[in-house]
């Protein structure tokens, strides 16, 4: 280990490894601090990437040159595309994981490139001095307070002028089973303590929130002849636009119910649960409850579903995905026991809830910067989100930022025209989360734009101007881009022909097989499956893009008008006192981020807008 660095990661988790990677293949020198090396990508909760607006997530992270996708076509053992029976824009790239073949595909990764070093310790402080006061700059004005490096529980200190706090789950967490209280962030992983205690001393505002993971039992104790087979997808569909071909064997989940049995064993014992008892104050994820909070939420249903999903080709642990929860082990061993399949199965890791400090993201810019001190950035669950995927991508994007604050350049802020990932951090700074945040297909308005086929096309340019895309990526995305301009040229002919294929591509019954015999012979380069779905997919959405692209533009001219920093907004009594309070708390950047605030309405937009203009008239804005 050296004494100085350009970016300290605190952290190895999924936020971590992709602000370490991002910062590396941007030329910095950067020092990555976790408890344990081989713990760096582990998967606490369920050894799986993607789904639902989370496979977005993925492809956007690999299209800027992420580590994710890369990693789980690795390690993948079930790889299944969601949501076939709705239209391309939500459908969701999902796989199961080899638990350890994907933090040790991720280790691999890592110590391969060019400028990262793994240093196994505890940050114990973050090291600041004093700032140059408040400035003016690219990423406005700033604290006087600037991060210099941190200090390890053993003693030891590492300099660097940026520090991206990826902390997880692991901020003063608690561990809860019953009434039993561990400290730690996961199973046989201490809690960081004197972290909470130094981000609180940068003035920082700390919150407490929840999650849960379910039990793991033994797969030679399942009878499946009484569940039924999940299997994957004939023909695996990668993540990565750099993967080819998935050729690991693929491997079946399975799937189950709860019953009447296992619901009286929950209600009979609400009383034991630490959500209901008071133990556990803070908030859990609204769209992932526990199994106790679904049977009171939702008493009318009489089974939930749960999947049993293996942790790895070699492991012995299923992960009962559905029935996540912080009952006393007995409790568990009964509810178990009373579901089909389940009722010889032995239960090797049991579920709990764990508890955590988080940052309330008012205190964050669009950035990924805090707003406490200069050149700190947090990413992850630290920001209160949920999930292996909006962590890695809130890593990347402060990596990024990381790099581009060294040189003094413009911040990185992806729009939500742009990317899931845009849409994910705009809603964290602008609606500061009180509960996990989980990113849904729902979220994003423009999700007939930010499909998971086109990523590349709409962020590896962006990647490549950035220099997080290396020259094979690049290579590879012109390629396609041709094959798909060859494509979508030819089917522009095909009316001349006589018939009207364009017409027909639009249709509901227009697949890549009927597309590829109108086409005829070409070239195995350009007569992809993957590149005649995306021409066949822009085709089907031609009308709602055009109208979408329409929405944007109108977007962009109210986004575009800046918001000078410092503005006092208590001084202007033609806004409500709640928009006050709002809008000095967030300090938007744009008028279109504070039309995003909650508590501010339309008729404070107008007076905010009237404002700006009369301070552009008089030469006061750019």
């Amino acid at each position: 280990m050296r004494s100085r660095y350009d970016i300290i990661v605190i952290g190895g988790g999924h936020a971590g490894v992709e602000a370490a990677w991002a910062a590396s293949n941007l030329g910095a020198d950067v020092a990555l601090v976790t408890m344990s090396v081989e713990a760096i990508a582990r998967m606490s909760c369920n050894p799986a990437i993607g789904g639902l607006g989370k496979g977005q997530i993925v492809r956007e992270i690999d299209a800027l040159g992420g580590i994710m996708g890369l990693a789980i076509d690795r390690a993948g053992i079930q790889f299944r595309m969601l949501n076939l029976s709705k239209g391309p824009a939500v459908w969701a790239p999902r796989a199961q994981a080899d638990r350890e073949g994907y933090s040790l595909a991720v280790r691999e990764m890592l110590r391969g490139a060019r400028s990262i070093e793994l240093i196994e310790g505890v940050v114990e402080a973050i090291d600041v001095g004093p700032g140059d006061g408040p400035h003016s700059g690219p990423y406005g004005v700033g604290p006087t307070k600037r991060v210099c490096g941190v200090t390890l529980a053993d003693g030891r200190s590492i300099q660097a002028e940026c520090v991206i706090v990826t902390s997880g789950t692991f901020l003063r967490a608690i561990m809860h089973t019953g009434s039993d209280q561990v400290e730690g962030g996961r199973v046989d992983e201490p809690s960081a303590i004197g972290l909470s205690a130094s981000l609180a001393e940068l003035g920082l505002t700390l919150g407490r929130l929840k999650t849960g993971t379910p039990p793991r039992v033994h797969r030679d104790t399942i009878d499946y002849a009484a569940c039924e087979v999940q299997p994957g997808d004939d023909v695996p569909t990668p993540f990565s636009f750099m993967t080819d071909v998935i050729a690991q064997p693929q491997i079946d989940c399975w799937i189950t119910w709860t019953n009447h049995r296992a619901h009286e064993h929950i209600r009979a014992n609400l009383h034991r649960a630490p959500m209901y008892t008071g133990q556990i104050e803070s908030t859990g994820p609204r769209y992932c409850p526990s199994i106790e909070d679904k049977v009171v939420r939702f008493a009318d249903k009489e089974r939930h579903q749960i999947f049993l999903e293996p942790e790895g080709y070699d492991s012995e642990r299923v992960y009962c995905n559905g029935i996540s929860t912080s009952l006393p082990t007995d409790v568990q061993d009964a509810i178990v026991r009373a579901t089909p399949g389940l009722e010889r199965a032995r239960i090797l890791q049991y579920g709990y809830a764990v508890e955590y400090d988080f940052v309330p993201t008012h205190q964050t810019k669009a950035s990924l910067e805090s707003k406490a001190a200069t050149g700190l950035f947090l990413a992850g669950q630290i920001n209160g989100t949920s999930g292996y995927e909006e962590a890695a991508g809130q890593g990347l994007i402060a990596g990024i930022n990381a790099v581009r604050f060294l040189k003094g350049a413009k911040p990185l802020v992806l729009g939500r025209d742009q990317a899931y990932i845009g849409v994910m951090i705009d809603d964290l700074v602008t609606r500061p989360p009180t509960e996990p945040y989980r990113m849904f297909t729902s979220r994003a308005e423009y999700r007939l734009i930010l499909r998971a086929d086109n990523a590349d096309q709409r962020l590896t340019p962006i990647g490549r101007e950035l220099g997080t895309v290396d020259d094979r990526r690049w290579v590879s995305y012109q390629r396609k881009r041709r094959a798909i301009e060859t494509i979508t040229a030819l089917c522009e002919e095909a009316p001349r022909a006589g018939f009207d294929l364009p017409a027909w591509m639009r249709r509901v019954e227009a697949d890549v097989t009927g597309l590829a015999e109108v086409l005829g012979p070409l070239s195995d380069d350009i007569f992809s499956t993957a590149h005649l779905w995306q021409v066949l997919i822009e085709a089907k959405y031609s009308g709602y893009v055009d109208r979408q692209s329409r929405q944007i533009e109108r977007f962009k001219r109210l986004e575009s008008m800046s918001i000078p920093e410092g503005i006092n907004y208590s001084a202007m009594s033609q806004l409500r006192f709640e928009a006050r309070e709002r809008l000095a708390a967030i300090a938007p950047g744009t008028l279109g981020q504070a039309a995003r605030i909650s508590g501010v309405n339309p008729a404070d937009i107008t007076v905010l807008w009237v404002y700006l203009s009369g301070r552009r008239s008089a030469g006061r804005v750019a």
